[in-house]
Parts: structure tokens; sequence; C-alpha cells
């Protein structure tokens, strides 16, 4: 059996599956601090005298770490050493972060000697001499946390390697992430994605230790997982290491989830909370990544991230009339305490709906001031809102299955403009929950490669492979890893035939393979 949970921004979701059974669901209200409310999950979820039932793994989706940069709090105090000299010095890193954010972290940049071009040559040998004399630099100014960068890494890691290897020895204590590890190809926005991972590594320590301690509370003897942005998981070391794949993992989670209860492999997926909705688009059963720069608290970034487009439309969105706005202000926590509904003074979307006779909540006699007028303007609003981001998402003309879970599914209608059908799964408004509960462990590869020095086919074998492996350092059981998607983009800017290869493999978790 397993346990899924989905911290949200309004609501955290838990569910015990047995094989494809659902046992037991719990929704409870986010707390500010969402260890507890973990906590509280679990409790709710596997009741004291069921605590030997045989849990193999839980499964955590939380919002810690988008929190914390959104925030910028708990971060690590980061430098940032990029392998490039005599190149890019124009573009420093960190050159166009929002300056409090790179104040909150300090900030503090090295450019030395090092990176490659495409085809593999160096640009320039690594100074071992520059690399330790920026490590001491670091060590006196108080660095906790560095990001390792090199020019085309992504095509021969070595030279990070060795500064890594480096910059720990002569500062055991200072935690390394290397890009070649976490970014795709593109120097700035993977220096970019790097540097919030380094940054992140000491909220990763207590978060990550925390959930530890709320599983070992309960005598599970179960492993910890969580749930990664594209979909899959990784287990608590990988995830201590990397916290950065974890951001916007909530919207895949309900993806994942919607696509279990339904069977439907290939749709739009609407996941409508408390305070916004999340429209993605499923593919193969996996959510469709972004194939571009994603901002993350205004910083651009190219680490993978799920094609997601998010609209200020929820339970709890505030709906003023004269004329009908919906959002993006949102009562949020507090629905049951400000709507209409439950005898609050603020309009809310989840008023229209009840009064609609679409949900069936509060008491309803609170609502006869709302006119038959507002209602129908209001629900239609929330179509359209919903349409326009199905519109954008969709790759083609044709209709496309539409799929409505989260708890506030009941505020899109069933006329879908786009849509060939609509889809309101049993269960549905748990989908993010299930969804962690039935992932499997992910790992993903991208590099450059010049045919002209190798096949085609060894390109895609060295691609796969180490797919492979970090899914395996993952958490992924060997004898189970299996390719799923595999994409080939010829580079026809670059010379010598190159070509980009990004390969996605999955495997079971080892304790229910």
């Amino acid at each position: 059996m397993r346990i899924g949970i989905d911290v949200g921004g309004t609501n955290t979701d838990s569910v015990l599956i047995d094989g494809t059974q659902i046992v037991r669901k719990s929704k409870t209200t986010t707390t500010e601090d969402i260890t507890n409310g973990v906590k509280n999950s679990l409790h709710a979820i596997l009741p004291s005298e069921e605590k030997n039932l045989g849990v193999d793994a839980v499964m955590i989706g939380t919002t810690h770490f988008t929190n914390a940069l959104l925030q910028k709090n708990g971060l690590a105090t980061t430098a940032a050493l990029r392998l490039c000299l005599p190149a890019t010095q124009m573009l420093p890193p960190m050159v166009d972060w929002p300056k409090e954010m790179k104040e909150s972290i300090k900030g503090y940049t090295y450019l030395v000697d090092g990176g490659f071009e495409f085809d593999g040559r160096e640009i320039s040998t690594i100074d071992k001499g520059q690399i330790r004399r920026a490590a001491d630099d670091m060590a006196n100014k108080g660095v906790e946390a560095i990001s390792i960068s090199g020019i085309f890494s992504s095509v021969d890691p070595t030279q990070e390697q060795i500064a890594a290897q480096i910059i720990q020895e002569e500062t055991p204590h200072i935690k390394i992430s290397m890009s070649h590890e976490i970014g795709r190809v593109g120097v700035l926005e993977r220096e970019n994605a790097t540097i919030l991972n380094a940054c992140l590594s000491t909220t990763s320590d207590s978060v990550v230790g925390a959930f530890k301690k709320a599983v070992e509370e309960l005598n599970l003897g179960s492993a910890l997982f969580l749930t990664q942005n594209d979909g899959t998981l990784m287990d608590a070391d990988f995830a201590t290491k990397y916290p950065v794949y974890s951001i916007s993992s909530g919207p895949t989670n309900s993806m994942r989830g919607a696509a279990f209860l339904t069977g439907i492999q290939n749709a739009i997926v609407a996941d409508v909370g408390g305070t916004s909705t999340d429209v993605g688009i499923l593919r193969n059963g996996f959510p469709r990544e972004s194939s571009i720069a994603v901002e993350i608290g205004g910083i651009r970034t190219n680490f993978r991230m799920p094609d997601v487009l998010s609209i200020a439309l929820g339970g709890g969105s505030v709906v003023n009339t004269s004329p009908i706005t919906i959002g993006p202000e949102s009562v949020g926590l507090q629905l049951t305490q400000q709507s209409l509904l439950f005898g609050g003074s603020i309009r809310t979307a989840t008023d229209m709906a009840a009064a609609a006779g679409l949900v069936n909540i509060g008491n309803k006699t609170l609502l006869s001031e709302i006119s038959e007028e507002d209602i129908k303007s209001s629900l239609n609003m929330m179509n359209v809102m919903t349409e326009d981001v199905i519109d954008r998402l969709k790759f083609n003309a044709d209709d496309i299955p539409v799929i409505l879970v989260g708890g506030g599914h009941f505020l899109i209608g069933d006329d879908l403009a786009g849509a060939s059908e609509v889809l309101r799964p049993e269960n549905g408004e748990i989908a993010n929950a299930i969804g962690a509960a039935i992932a499997q462990v992910g790992g993903q590869s991208e590099s450059v490669y010049s045919l002209a020095e190798i096949s085609r086919e060894e390109a895609l074998s060295a691609a796969t492979e180490e797919a492979k492996k970090r899914a395996i350092s993952a958490g992924a059981n060997p004898k189970t890893v299996m390719v799923v998607d595999v994409e080939e983009i010829p580079l026809t800017y670059l010379p010598s035939n190159a070509i980009r290869i990004r390969v996605k493999v999955v495997g079971d978790i080892p304790e229910i393979s």
C-alpha cells in the first residue's frame, strides 16, 4: 500500500491506496506550518490502530520550496562559479535577477577559466589555482552553497566535476550544485536553475528531515519519496540534493492522478483549487513539458518544468459586479469564514456556483440577494476563462478531452469550446494526492551530440544510459527502468550535424516492484 499527500495553497489532500483501490482519503486545510499539516494528514489517513497495515511508501508533493523562493525565506548564502573565461564576461551570473532575490542569497559571483564548445572542444583549460582561491574567498564570506556551471557542460561535465572536487576538498561544509545535473542547453538559464537549487539546500535539509521524522514517528517503516515536476518521484536523499525538481509538482500530480482515474492518456487537465486553476496537457500519460524558458520568481530557468498555465479562478475567487469580474483576489483559506454561504460578507465563485445549484454546501438561503443575471454572467465568465487557457495550450485545432479535477471543479461547466468531452472522475477532488501515490521514479537526460563524431545510435544509447543512471540514483529499481519518451531535435544553426537528444525513463520503487 502507498500513501500519497499533496500540499496545496488552500488544501492538503491525502489518500491511502492498495494497488489500484482507494482505501481512504482525506482533505484538510493547509496550515501555515506545512510540516505539521503533513503530520496531520498522515494521522488522518492512517489511524493509530492501523499503523501495521504494511505501507510500502509515503509520497509527498510539497509547496515548501516554491514558497521559500517566492517569500525569500530561509535561503542559503550562495555563490555562483562559472567556468567560462575568456568567454561570457559581459553577462555575469545573476545579471537579470530581481534585486531583492539576489540580495536575499548574497549572490557572490566568480568567473574562472574553463568551458567547452558545443562539440566538446575546450574553450580554455581549467585552472585549479583559481578555483582554490575562489573557494577560500567563499569560506571567508560565509558561503553555505555554491552553484557550478560551465559553458556546454551538458556536453562534457568533467570540468564541473573537477571544480566540485576541489571546492569539496577546500571547503567541505559548502553544499555543491552542478549545472549539468540540473538544467538544459543554454548557459544563463541553466546557471539560474542551478543557483536556485543551491540556495534551497538549507531549506531542503530541514524540510526533508522533518518529513522523515514524521514518517518515523508513526513507525511505518515506509520509504519516503517526494514528487518531481515531471510527474515522477525521487527518494528523500535525492530530494535533499535536488529540491528544485519539486517546484510546480502540484499540477503534475493532479495530471497524473487524472490519467489514473479516467484511463485517458492524452487530454487537457484542469485542476481547480481554492485560489487558482492550473491547466496542462497529458501526453502519453505524463504532463507535457515546457519547451521554453520558465520564470520562477522573475528568474529565467530552463530545467524541466511542466507546460502549465494558471488562472486566478478558484473556489475562493472574489466576484465583483457592475461589471462582473472574477479574481484575482481570493479569500483562499478563509472561504468557510468569509464567503456568503457561510455567513461572511464577500461574494465568491463558490457562492455563485451554489446559487446555481452546482454544489450543495453552506446555507443557500444566505444567497437570496444574488440576481439570476449575475449568476449566469459569473458562470459564463468562468467558462470563458477556462476556454481561453485550453485554446492557448492546444497544439492543433482539433477538439480534445478535458478532465476537470480538484475541489472546485464544479465552477466549470460541461459545455466548453475546444473540448470533445468533459469528464469529472470520481475522487477527482483528490487527484493530486492520487497522482503522488501512483507515481513511478523518474530520470531524464538531455545533451547535444555531434553526429560527425559519433553515430545516431551511439548518441541515443549514451543519452538513454545517462537517463537510466539518474532514475536509479533517484531511487528506481534498476530491473524495472524503461524508456517512456525520446526527443531528437536537429540543431541546424550549429555545424557538424549537431543534434539535441532528450530521454525520459521511469521505474518502480524497490519496495513494491
